[in-house]
Protein backbone atom coordinates (compact mmCIF):
# COMPACT_ATOMS: atom_id res chain seq x y z
CA UNK A 1 0.00 0.00 0.00
CA UNK A 2 1.44 3.76 -0.64
CA UNK A 3 1.67 6.24 2.09
CA UNK A 4 -1.87 8.01 1.06
CA UNK A 5 -3.60 4.53 1.44
CA UNK A 6 -1.66 3.55 4.26
CA UNK A 7 -2.77 6.77 6.46
CA UNK A 8 -6.45 6.39 5.13
CA UNK A 9 -6.72 2.93 6.82
CA UNK A 10 -5.41 3.74 10.31
CA UNK A 11 -8.01 6.01 10.40
CA UNK A 12 -10.63 4.05 9.69
CA UNK A 13 -12.26 2.59 12.77
CA UNK A 14 -14.19 -0.87 13.19
CA UNK A 15 -17.24 1.11 13.40
CA UNK A 16 -16.64 2.43 9.93
CA UNK A 17 -15.52 0.07 8.36
CA UNK A 18 -18.24 -2.07 8.96
CA UNK A 19 -20.84 0.58 8.74
CA UNK A 20 -23.99 -0.95 6.47
CA UNK A 21 -23.50 -4.29 7.37
CA UNK A 22 -26.81 -5.77 9.15
CA UNK A 23 -26.01 -9.45 9.18
CA UNK A 24 -24.37 -12.44 7.83
CA UNK A 25 -25.39 -15.31 6.78
CA UNK A 26 -24.30 -18.65 7.70
CA UNK A 27 -23.42 -21.42 4.84
CA UNK A 28 -24.96 -24.91 5.56
CA UNK A 29 -25.16 -27.70 3.47
CA UNK A 30 -27.05 -30.01 2.58
CA UNK A 31 -26.67 -33.93 3.11
CA UNK A 32 -27.98 -37.00 3.70
CA UNK A 33 -27.41 -40.27 5.58
CA UNK A 34 -27.15 -43.36 4.29
CA UNK A 35 -28.69 -45.32 7.07
CA UNK A 36 -31.86 -43.80 8.22
CA UNK A 37 -32.10 -42.08 4.86
CA UNK A 38 -32.40 -38.66 6.55
CA UNK A 39 -32.09 -35.07 4.93
CA UNK A 40 -30.62 -32.09 6.69
CA UNK A 41 -28.49 -29.30 6.69
CA UNK A 42 -24.93 -28.80 8.35
CA UNK A 43 -22.89 -26.18 9.45
CA UNK A 44 -19.57 -25.79 8.40
CA UNK A 45 -19.32 -26.52 12.31
CA UNK A 46 -20.77 -29.92 11.64
CA UNK A 47 -18.65 -31.60 9.31
CA UNK A 48 -15.19 -32.57 9.45
CA UNK A 49 -12.86 -32.58 5.84
CA UNK A 50 -9.78 -34.90 5.62
CA UNK A 51 -7.65 -34.37 3.17
CA UNK A 52 -5.31 -37.56 1.46
CA UNK A 53 -2.84 -38.23 -0.91
CA UNK A 54 -5.28 -39.27 -3.15
CA UNK A 55 -8.72 -39.09 -4.14
CA UNK A 56 -9.56 -42.36 -2.02
CA UNK A 57 -8.54 -41.07 1.08
CA UNK A 58 -10.15 -37.64 0.72
CA UNK A 59 -13.46 -37.56 2.37
CA UNK A 60 -15.97 -35.48 4.48
CA UNK A 61 -17.50 -37.26 7.75
CA UNK A 62 -20.14 -36.03 9.65
CA UNK A 63 -22.60 -37.22 12.41
CA UNK A 64 -26.11 -37.75 11.91
CA UNK A 65 -28.18 -35.81 13.55
CA UNK A 66 -31.59 -38.12 13.43
CA UNK A 67 -29.92 -41.66 14.18
CA UNK A 68 -26.42 -40.70 15.43
CA UNK A 69 -24.74 -42.64 12.60
CA UNK A 70 -21.07 -41.81 11.58
CA UNK A 71 -21.11 -40.68 7.96
CA UNK A 72 -18.25 -40.62 5.39
CA UNK A 73 -18.31 -39.84 2.35
CA UNK A 74 -15.61 -39.39 -0.73
CA UNK A 75 -14.95 -35.94 -1.62
CA UNK A 76 -13.43 -34.91 -5.09
CA UNK A 77 -11.83 -31.64 -5.96
CA UNK A 78 -15.43 -29.94 -6.61
CA UNK A 79 -16.57 -30.66 -2.80
CA UNK A 80 -13.28 -30.04 -0.98
CA UNK A 81 -13.62 -26.63 -2.90
CA UNK A 82 -16.90 -25.84 -1.48
CA UNK A 83 -16.58 -27.53 1.74
CA UNK A 84 -13.28 -25.31 2.16
CA UNK A 85 -15.16 -22.13 0.52
CA UNK A 86 -17.79 -22.58 2.77
CA UNK A 87 -15.74 -22.78 6.16
CA UNK A 88 -15.12 -26.40 6.33
CA UNK A 89 -11.19 -26.94 8.45
CA UNK A 90 -9.27 -29.00 6.61
CA UNK A 91 -6.93 -31.67 8.23
CA UNK A 92 -4.17 -32.74 5.80
CA UNK A 93 -3.36 -36.43 5.80
CA UNK A 94 -0.17 -36.13 3.96
CA UNK A 95 2.92 -33.94 3.77
CA UNK A 96 3.05 -31.15 0.98
CA UNK A 97 5.83 -30.96 -1.17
Amino acid sequence: MNESTMSGVQGMTVESAFAGMTSVTPVVFRAGCPDCRGRFELTAGDLRLAIGASSRTTFYSFTCPDCGAAVRKPAGERIVELLISGGVRALRLHPTV
